[in-house]
């Protein structure tokens, strides 16, 4: 009892004292505000943070979504300079004088090259595996389209491309050939799947889905034969070689016809016109690694990769809505450039001629220039790569109809 009276005896407090349990009272009213005070920043920032990954991840949707396989047509041209830049190095045998012009071009020049289209294609390769992770109904759907399905094989062709202009990785190899298995099996798979269904009774018909970007199919075939015959596998590359060419003469026919399905082809893909002399001066370049030699065959092929270039080039009209606005499709037009100057070095190395090596500099330089203008022309139009209107990203808004069967 004397303990609680104690206790509730009202306590004399002197001045001194008085200030200082104000001061005490005032400490604590600041560190609670203080308090407050970082907890409300720390909610901010995190709303900040969230609002940041949120709109993060609405732009990386929104970006592949727009994002389809006719994106490595810019890694395609790059590994097919890379793979003429390294001809050009590996022809030394040769002494005339537009050749040494051309050993000005250094080995690092070559390494550079190579591996910014390696990085390239990298990066476009884990963008395209996470459309198919997160948006697999358009990748189906890109697999339907009578254009976009063409576009699978670009992937692999330019990995076969980077493979066979690899400064790291010689033929002959374990480690070439089983990148080239890797590199291969899918274009082989994709013929299976496409040319089957061609011939045999099924929802797609030739001549209805015959348009320039199918010769890229083509393409496929014979860089896989390419590099085949490079590294020792005649069997192998003259069986893809037959399969690719096969193709091209029934393709050819058809578009040559021109019916219902060669008007298929969106003004913006024009370019893809290239694709007419891309697939026979490929075939001249993958006859040439079979037999040894630059013979008749390959020649044919060439020249007649020079009749359809010339064929092209007289009618500028049909490239003039295409050209209006920078877009990737642009692209289309440096690798048939690139593989042409390639065959074209082939053939001056066989025939010697002074008129053979003017070409081969002539088609060189514009395959350079042209390759060089649209890394420019993409640097500074980086906005303008993923269009609204592209006509293979909108496959959600315009899917392909369905054929009876």
């Amino acid at each position: 009892m004397v303990f609680m009276s104690q206790i509730l005896q009202p306590t004399m407090v002197s001045p001194g004292s008085q200030s200082e349990g104000e001061l005490v009272i005032d400490i604590s009213t600041n560190n609670s505000t203080t308090t407050t005070t970082t907890i409300s920043g720390t909610n901010e920032q995190q709303t900040i943070s969230m609002i940041i990954m949120k709109r993060l991840k609405q732009s990386l949707n929104s970006s592949l979504t727009r994002f389809h396989a006719g994106y490595f047509r810019i890694s395609l041209s790059l590994g097919g300079q890379a793979l003429l830049w390294k001809t050009l190095l590996g022809h030394t045998v040769d002494q005339n004088t537009i050749r040494l012009v051309l050993y000005v071009i250094h080995p690092t020049a070559l390494l550079v090259l190579w591996s910014l289209t390696l990085f390239i294609l990298i990066l476009l390769s884990l963008l395209y595996i996470l459309k198919c992770l997160l948006h697999f109904a358009l990748v189906k759907a890109e697999f339907l389209h009578h254009v976009g399905v063409n576009y699978l094989y670009i992937p692999w062709i330019s990995w076969l491309l980077l493979l066979q202009s690899s400064p790291f990785v010689t033929p002959k190899t374990r480690s070439y050939l089983v990148l080239w298995l890797v590199f291969a099996i899918p274009v082989v798979a994709l013929d299976v799947k496409i040319y089957g269904q061609w011939f045999t009774k099924g929802k797609r018909f030739l001549s209805s889905d015959a348009n320039p970007t199918s010769q890229l199919s083509i393409v496929g075939n014979l860089v896989g034969a390419q590099a085949a015959a490079i590294m020792g596998w005649k069997e192998i590359a003259i069986c893809l070689f037959s399969v690719g060419i096969a193709h091209y003469l029934v393709l050819f026919v058809t578009l040559y016809q021109r019916l219902s399905g060669g008007d298929r082809l969106p003004a913006m893909l024009r370019p893809a016109l290239f694709s007419y002399f891309a697939a026979p001066s490929v075939a001249s370049l993958a006859w040439e690694s079979i037999a040894g030699t630059f013979d008749t065959s390959s020649k044919m092929l060439f020249f007649l990769s020079l009749f359809l270039l010339m064929s092209l080039v007289f009618r500028p009209a049909l490239f003039k809505r295409s050209m209006i606005r920078f877009n990737v499709a642009w692209w289309a037009y440096s690798f048939p450039l690139t593989v042409l100057a390639l065959a074209s070095t082939e053939y001056a190395q066989e025939v010697r001629g002074g008129i053979a090596h003017v070409l081969m500099l002539i088609l060189i330089i514009i395959s350079v220039l042209v390759s060089i203008t649209l890394a420019v022309f993409t640097g500074f139009n980086t906005r303008m790569l993923l269009p609204d209107n592209d006509p293979i990203a909108s496959l959600q808004i315009n899917p392909l109809p369905t054929l009876s069967t």
